[in-house]
């Protein structure tokens, strides 16, 4: 498994989870949201892996008008708006396989890492 970790090169949670796995010495790719962004199958992935798209949105993000829109739109229309409008997403997102974690949690950090650490070694 290949642990990847969606942020800002800005956002100083992402900094920490990049640190996090950089001083265990665990390969982790690092991917700037700005630049590229979820593909819609990874946003699939981390809303079922989390629980649903609303624990994606960041309720203190910039954008206040766009997060107002989010609560008056249609229930189906949401999380095509969220994947195309990506700034509101909360970072960092750190994906291994089907396990992802939103934010920056250093309690559920070791338990991915001990899943790198069983698929490296057997």
């Amino acid at each position: 498994m290949n642990i990847q970790i969606f942020g800002s090169k800005k956002d100083f949670d992402t900094k920490k989870a990049e640190r996090y796995f950089k001083e265990r010495g665990i390969k982790a790719q690092f991917i700037d949201m700005k630049e590229k962004g979820l593909s819609k199958g990874e946003f699939n992935s981390v809303c079922q892996a989390i629980g649903g798209y609303e624990k994606l949105i960041d309720q203190n993000c910039k954008d206040k008008d766009l997060l107002a829109l989010l609560t008056y739109i249609a229930e189906e229309d949401r999380a095509e708006k969220i994947l195309e409008n990506q700034k509101i997403i909360k970072t960092p997102i750190v994906r291994n396989g089907r396990q992802a974690t939103v934010g920056y949690q250093p309690d559920v950090l070791p338990s991915m890492r001990e899943t790198v650490r069983w698929t490296v070694s057997s």
